[in-house]
């Protein structure tokens, strides 16, 4: 179990403990996380999970696949620390990741 701290744009943050397995973007949704919409529940057929991650972590995650890399460039202002969350698979490793979410989800 890791704790993950999601921060939307407004600079408001919850942190919650996430299930080793699981998503970033599942931690969201089972957690009423804002900012993250999911709709294609996870299955990579949108950009609505979309979040920055702090920068300190790029390090430590997989590195994107190609399918992902695609729908970020049609995400709301993506940015180099843009990822999925659906993509972000929680491990003992990211205890303590910090994400934020975009002013919306495209």
């Amino acid at each position: 179990m890791a704790k993950v701290t999601y921060i939307d744009s407004h600079g408001n943050s919850k942190s919650i403990e996430v299930d080793n397995g699981l998503t970033v973007m599942e931690g969201a949704i089972q957690n009423n996380i804002t900012g993250i919409d999911a709709d294609c529940g996870g299955s990579m057929a949108c950009a609505t999970c979309h979040v920055y991650v702090e920068e300190k972590w790029l390090d430590k995650l997989v590195k994107p696949e190609d399918g992902e890399i695609d729908m970020i460039d049609m995400a709301f202002e993506p940015k180099k620390n843009s990822r999925l969350s659906c993509q972000i698979i929680v491990s003992d490793e990211l205890d303590g990741l910090t994400v934020i979410t975009p002013e919306k989800q495209s």
